[in-house]
């Protein structure tokens, strides 16, 4: 871009940076709403035109990169962002070999290094939940680069750009989602971003990798998808061992009246999104047996992928052929590069420097303290129950009538035979009328009759 168009463009709006109040942090995509990620995206626009002429943004600022798992993209380029926009960064980026060794707190960490070293800190972390549990400790924004198989909302805030600038838009496209979607965490982020876009998913799972069965249901209960088996032949190779699921926000009534027994027939696809194999989050015998699902360049030639774009968060392994990267189609380095002036949008609005001009969205609900005994979360990756020290579990409800609930860390439903209030002493079956009269922070969930009156509870006369 010459100098002489770069003058005419409008500044960037600066604001001065937050000394006061609580700190934005990034922890879910959900933080984000869909007008804060098109006022993103046209940031994004700008620093992509000229990256090395920004440097006045935010100078004096340091950002620091604490990852407690392996690295390359995602680090780089937000300690890339960062010096492009005049700051400074701190990066360790084997913290498994750095005090964590000493015994120290997630929790303790994040004080510290919040406390005057770094004016916003990006998390990378093992445990799902971990980024959110960060960001009740820190004086600081706190970005999450990834919590274990939960969320990695920078690389789907990624992912959408490169839609942005490859379509022109969001809504309405239809995005295959293809490989390890059980444990891949940009997978799940990139699912919820989708669905509010209304665009339209089709999972083309390596067997026994398949959506988690409680993403599934999130997607029904927050957007209205019913997943209805897909008609992929026209997917050619790339679908060929897979059974393909269809998922869209759009269409309910037409997918409750579908009776095809060959499924929804997928004709054309606007992006193809492939993922490695999760690995390093499977347990001995999760292994899959077939051979994990592989783009060739012959699997390309299917008349339904002709306009589609191929994405891959990277690192790759086998599962896209080198023979595919010529192909004009395939932007998953173009997709990688774009991460920096995403990322620089990101940094410049969290620390207050960049204006987005719109309303943020309301706050999630507070999550609330289980007020006794165990802690209910069902899951063993959760933030809650691999840092002992400087966690309290939490819960939010999920809705009142049925009382279900799920965890404040990982957002995983938590399932109980009893619903105990720690007021009254007094325990009741779930579907009790008392217990929508409980207040939030008295429950008490509670796995059996014994475990009620282990902990003192007596039974509800209606139960």
């Amino acid at each position: 871009m010459s100098q002489r168009t770069r003058a005419t463009e409008p500044a960037i709006p600066a604001v001065p940076p937050v000394t006061g109040g609580a700190p934005r942090h990034l922890v879910s995509i959900d933080d984000v709403s869909i007008e804060e990620m098109h006022a993103l995206f046209a940031q994004a626009d700008r620093f992509a035109a000229s990256p090395r002429t920004f440097a006045d943004t935010c100078p004096g600022f340091i950002s620091a990169s604490l990852f407690y798992e392996p690295s390359t993209r995602t680090r780089l380029s937000f300690e890339s962002a960062m010096l492009r926009l005049g700051g400074g960064v701190l990066t360790a980026a084997e913290m498994t070999s750095s005090s964590v060794v000493k015994g120290e707190s997630l929790a303790d960490t994040i004080r510290v290094v919040g406390g005057g070293y770094a004016d916003v800190i990006v998390l990378r972390h093992p445990s799902e939940g971990a980024a959110r549990l960060a960001a009740e400790f820190a004086p600081v924004p706190v970005i999450n680069a990834g919590d274990g198989s939960l969320e990695h909302p920078t690389q789907t805030l990624c992912d959408l750009y490169n839609l942005h600038v490859e379509r022109g838009r969001i809504e309405g496209l239809d995005v295959v989602l293809a490989g390890d979607l059980k444990y891949s965490r940009t997978v799940h982020s990139f699912a919820f971003a989708l669905a509010r876009f209304g665009a339209n998913i089709v999972c083309v799972p390596q067997p026994g990798f398949e959506l988690p069965e409680y993403l599934v249901e999130r997607l029904h209960e927050e957007f209205g998808v019913e997943p209805i088996r897909a008609d992929a032949r026209r997917l050619g190779d790339l679908a060929a061992n897979s059974d393909a699921v269809y998922l869209t926000p759009q269409k309910p009534h037409q997918l409750s009246l579908f009776t095809d027994a060959r499924g929804w027939e997928v004709q054309q696809v606007d992006a193809v999104y492939m993922t490695r194999p999760q690995t390093e989050r499977y347990s001995g015998n999760e292994m899959s047996a077939t051979q994990y699902l592989r783009l060739e360049k012959r699997a390309m030639a299917a008349e339904s992928l002709r306009d589609a774009v191929v994405m891959h968060p990277l690192p790759r392994r086998d599962e896209i052929s080198a023979d595919v990267d010529a192909d004009p189609r395939s932007i998953y380095f173009k997709q990688a590069a774009r991460g920096v002036p995403i990322r620089m949008a990101i940094l410049g609005w969290l620390l207050g420097r960049i204006d987005l001009g719109v309303e943020r969205p309301a706050p999630m609900p507070a999550s609330t303290a289980v007020p006794l005994g165990r802690n209910p979360c069902p899951n063993p990756s959760c933030i809650s129950r691999t840092e002992t020290r400087h966690v309290v579990p939490r819960f939010r409800l999920i809705a009142r009538t049925p009382l279900r609930a799920g965890c404040g860390y990982c957002t995983r439903e938590i399932a109980f035979a009893f619903v105990g209030c720690s007021s009254t002493g007094v325990y009741h079956v779930p579907s009790a009328k008392a217990v929508g009269q409980i207040h939030v922070e008295h429950l008490v969930f509670l796995e059996s009759a014994a475990d009620a009156e282990q902990l003192g509870f007596r039974a509800s006369a209606a139960s």
